[in-house]
C-alpha cells in the first residue's frame, strides 16, 4: 500500500472470506460486490497478506470436522494457491517473495476451533504439512483441548491433551491463536507456551465487557510474552459507536496499557460479520483506517507497525528458518 509517500506491507491475522467459497457464494479470487473481501480488493487497496481462516461450522462438530475442514484448506489450494498473481505463504521464503513483488498479494491458512485435531498430534503434522500456520483451539464450544468464550464465566482452562498440544505446535512453528478461548485457558497457554502467541481477533475489554475481548491484564500479558493483538472490525466487540473512530479508541486504548507499539496489529474479520463498521466496510477502506489514525496524532513509523510490520517480524521469529 502507497501511503504518506511510503510503501506500507499490511497484515490481517483474521477473514472468513473463504467460507463464501466453500459454500458456493462467490470466490475469493474474483472481485464481488457484496461481502468484505477477495484478491482483487485486496489489490485495490494495496493489502498485503491476508489470513483466511478456515471455521468448520458448528453443525459439522465433532462427526465431520475433519472433512469439512479438509474441504476449506483444499478450496484456498485451488483458489488462492491457483492464482497466478498472489502468493500462497507457507513459510519465511514465500513471505520474501510476497514482500518483494510489488504490489504483490498474499493468502495464508489459518483454522479457528481444533475440532478437528481430536487429541492426534499426527493429525496437527498433516495440517501442517497442508500449509496451516496459525491455529486456535476452540471456536466459542469446548473440545478435547480447552474450553472456548462461549463457556465463560466459569469456563476451564486447557486440558492435558491440550498442554500437550501447545508444546507440539510449539516445536514445528505454528502459530498459536488464543482468540475465542476462555480466559482461564488463555493464562494457561501463557503458563505453558515457550513460544509467544497471537489474538488473531481479539479488541479491548476495558472499552467493551465482552467476553471475546481481552482484559487489560490479558493485553499486557501477551505483549509481555511477545505476542500480537489483532483489533477487530466487529461492532459487537467495540461499545460505544459502532464506526472508524471507535476502532480508533481500542488502537490508543491498548497502546497505553502496553506503553509501546510493537504488539498490535489487524484481525478485521471481515465477511464474519452481519454488521458492518461504519467506515470500515470492506477491505479497501482500510487506507481510512491509517488516515484516521494519523488525524489522531499517531506517527507514520507507529502506523506502519501496527498496519503490518508487527506481524511481520512476529512470523519472522515465529516460522522455521529456511522454510517455503
Amino acid at each position: 500500500m502507497q501511503w504518506h509517500g511510503r510503501t506500507l506491507h499490511t497484515v490481517d491475522t483474521h477473514a472468513d472470506s473463504l467460507g463464501a467459497t466453500v459454500r458456493g457464494e462467490r470466490r475469493v479470487t474474483e472481485r464481488a460486490e457484496k461481502g468484505q473481501l477477495d484478491l482483487p480488493r485486496m489489490r485495490e487497496a494495496g493489502h498485503t497478506l491476508q489470513f483466511f481462516s478456515c471455521f468448520v461450522e458448528p453443525d459439522y462438530k465433532p462427526e465431520r470436522s475433519l472433512s469439512r475442514l479438509l474441504q476449506y484448506i483444499d478450496t484456498f489450494w485451488e483458489e488462492v494457491g491457483q492464482d497466478p498473481e498472489a502468493v500462497a505463504v507457507t513459510g519465511r521464503a514465500s513471505l520474501e517473495r510476497l514482500l518483494t513483488t510489488p504490489g504483490g498479494v498474499g493468502g495464508a491458512i489459518s483454522v479457528e476451533g481444533a475440532e478437528a485435531l481430536a487429541t492426534d498430534e499426527f493429525r496437527l503434522r498433516t495440517l501442517w504439512r497442508l500449509g496451516v500456520r496459525l491455529l486456535s483451539f476452540t471456536w466459542n464450544q469446548r473440545n478435547d483441548l480447552a474450553d472456548g468464550a462461549g463457556e465463560d464465566p466459569g469456563g476451564g482452562g486447557l486440558s492435558r491433551a491440550g498442554r500437550t498440544m501447545v508444546q507440539a505446535m510449539n516445536r514445528m512453528g505454528m502459530v498459536l491463536d488464543v482468540s475465542h478461548i476462555a480466559e482461564q485457558g488463555f493464562w494457561d497457554i501463557m503458563e505453558v507456551a515457550e513460544a509467544a502467541p497471537i489474538a488473531s481477533h481479539s479488541n479491548c475489554r476495558a472499552l467493551c465487557d465482552h467476553r471475546r475481548n481481552l482484559s487489560d491484564a490479558q493485553v499486557r500479558a501477551l505483549a509481555e510474552k511477545g505476542g500480537v493483538q489483532g483489533l477487530a472490525f466487529v461492532t459487537d466487540f467495540l461499545g460505544g459507536a459502532k464506526d472508524l473512530a471507535r476502532v480508533g479508541d481500542h488502537v490508543f486504548h491498548h497502546l497505553e496499557v502496553v506503553g509501546n507499539d510493537r504488539h498490535l496489529g489487524l484481525g478485521s474479520d471481515f465477511d464474519g460479520v452481519e454488521e458492518y463498521v461504519a467506515g470500515l466496510e470492506d477491505v479497501t477502506r482500510l487506507p481510512a483506517l491509517l488516515d484516521h489514525l494519523s488525524q489522531r496524532g499517531l506517527s507514520d513509523d507507529t502506523i506502519a507497525r501496527l498496519a503490518g510490520q508487527n506481524y511481520l517480524d512476529f512470523l519472522h521469529e515465529a516460522w522455521p528458518a529456511g522454510s517455503e
